[in-house]
């Protein structure tokens, strides 16, 4: 795996508020993704769009894993 540093000022708007955030790791920047999504598209469709995205992962893993044992 590698190790990845991000540096970032974000700063997000809505109707009823506003946030600034500086993620310094993957994580950290994750986390702020999922937080916005939530706000904008509630719970359950941000689930699903999470969902979505691992759908791509999830052949590239077991490809990889494969080719490990190969």
């Amino acid at each position: 795996m590698t190790t990845i540093s991000i540096d970032a000022d974000i700063k997000a708007k809505w109707a009823d508020g506003h946030s600034s955030y500086s993620p310094g790791t993957t994580e950290e920047l994750a986390l702020i993704g999922i937080d916005l999504l939530v706000k904008e598209l509630g719970t359950d469709a941000a689930k699903q769009f999470i969902k979505q995205i691992f759908e791509r992962y999830a052949t590239e893993q077991v490809t990889y894993k494969h080719a490990e044992k190969g």
